[in-house]
């Protein structure tokens, strides 16, 4: 009986030839309506992708990234995904790269120079498209400067600035929301109010305690250093925080 020896065997991939010539077009054309290009016309584009179908056709995304220099990849490094607040804003980044065709690589610091140099490091080195990063207290070291000068991937700052990497950032009004925090208590008849916030070295930290200050000024009311404590934006640090303002401003306040 005779036996089929290629049995075991893969099918071959369609290639970008095939489907040029199941759609009896040139290559070039089958190129360009993957590529999304307006010139192709109607009913050549639908020859293509009937046969792109019918073949199972899946495009070489490496060679195409080769071609294009583009990976349509997204990098995007956050101090901790365990932090409630930075779950949502991977997401929203995710869902907006996606509809644009591209994909998001994610990377956490947890908020050391050591994690996010070596983090900065690997997609740099993978040449994504981009990068989305939320910056750790710490500076920049030389060779990862020259990397980043050298590869001139695009950097976008989350949350926090850092002019020397980047003026491109994406960040909320710190300074306004605790101005507009400290006036509502003012209003209703609280004299001793505190802030518990994140370093001060970290724009975002510094913009909420400016906040703070002026709007204890613009309310004649008293600045106490002592009832200042500067956190790390972390759980443990706000719990140890919360006890200790409650002992320092007074238990009501906590109730």
């Amino acid at each position: 009986m005779a036996r089929n020896l290629n049995s075991g065997k893969a099918a071959k991939a369609a290639s970008i030839y095939d489907v040029a010539r199941e759609a009896r077009v040139s290559p070039f054309t089958v190129s360009a309506v993957i590529n999304q290009k307006s010139h192709v016309s109607k009913k050549l584009r639908e020859r293509v992708e009937i046969a792109i179908r019918k073949l199972n056709y899946r495009p070489n995304l490496l060679a195409r990234s080769l071609a294009s220099r583009q990976t349509h990849t997204i990098g995007m490094i956050v101090p901790d995904i365990a932090n409630p607040f930075f779950p949502m804003v991977v997401r929203g980044a995710e869902d907006a790269a996606q509809k644009r065709g591209y994909n998001l690589l994610l990377c956490n610091s947890d908020d050391t120079q050591e994690k996010e140099e070596s983090a900065l490091e690997l997609l740099l080195s993978k040449r994504v498209d981009g990068i989305l990063l939320t910056k750790t207290l710490s500076e920049i070291s030389a060779p990862l400067s020259q990397m980043m000068n050298e590869t001139k991937i695009p950097i976008v700052l989350v949350m926090r600035t850092f002019p020397k990497i980047s003026k491109d950032a994406i960040i909320t009004d710190d300074y306004q929301g605790a101005y507009d925090a400290v006036c509502h208590l003012a209003r209703s008849g609280r004299k001793r109010i505190g802030l518990m916030g994140g370093p001060r070295k970290i724009s975002n930290g510094k913009a909420r305690w400016e906040g703070f200050r002026d709007a204890l000024a613009a309310n004649r009311l008293t600045y106490d250093p002592a009832l200042v404590i500067e956190g790390d934006y972390r759980m443990e640090s706000g719990y140890r925080g919360g006890k200790t303002s409650c002992f320092l401003i007074g238990p009501m306040a906590c109730m």
